[in-house]
């Protein structure tokens, strides 16, 4: 049987050097470890698993918080990703600052106060990352954006490389009805974080 990081490593793989995809990596190796992970990249092949730690009432809380939408488009991801690469080199400022957000983000969600400073360093990220590229957002992805934003989302993502897709909102729990109503245009898609990650459901060896 694979391991998660065997499994990881085949997903890699396969979208970047058999089917020729410019995507990261990071997505491939939360699918097959699943939870919270602070993941490092080193030289062409290191992959380092960092899990977090996070109290179950803090995890509760924060699930609590978030919600999901589905904006009615899908993208090519790979052309998205492939301009952010080009643009890389100009863009040095807004990586190293969106990098350390990690750190931020992790002490947020290890302390006991009040989340929202969680949702206000998402809506910083989010503005970096459309930064990147006139391709991570759209005039439509804007205006559902700030449509939740008026209605009591403090911050919020395109979730992958961008352009379409889900698009996820933190949102204090007794403002969410209004958000929802407020994109009554778009799919709600309720969800629970995953611990376990990736399963195989069936394997047969090559004899």
């Amino acid at each position: 049987m694979p391991s998660k990081m065997q499994l990881a490593r085949d997903a890699i793989h396969i979208e970047q050097n058999m089917i020729g995809e410019h995507v990261g990596s990071q997505d491939q190796v939360l699918a097959a470890f699943g939870g919270f992970s602070r993941i490092g990249f080193s030289g062409e092949h290191q992959i380092e698993i960092r899990p977090v730690t996070i109290k179950p009432q803090r995890l509760e809380l924060l699930q609590n918080h978030l919600m999901l939408f589905f904006t009615g488009f899908s993208r090519a991801a790979s052309e998205i990703a492939e301009e952010q690469i080009r643009q890389t080199p100009q863009k040095r400022q807004e990586l190293t600052r969106m990098s350390r957000m990690v750190d931020e983000a992790i002490d947020i969600l290890n302390r006991d106060d009040d989340l929202l400073e969680f949702g206000e360093l998402l809506h910083e990220s989010w503005q970096l990352k459309r930064s990147l590229s006139n391709k991570v957002s759209t005039p439509y992805i804007d205006y559902v954006y700030e449509t939740a934003t008026h209605a009591g989302a403090t911050g919020g993502k395109l979730l992958g490389a961008g352009g379409a897709g889900f698009i996820l909102f933190f949102v204090k729990p007794e403002l969410q009805p209004k958000v929802k109503a407020s994109l009554r245009g778009l799919l709600h898609v309720p969800f629970q974080f995953e611990s376990s990650g990736s399963h195989i459901i069936f394997n047969e060896p090559v004899s």
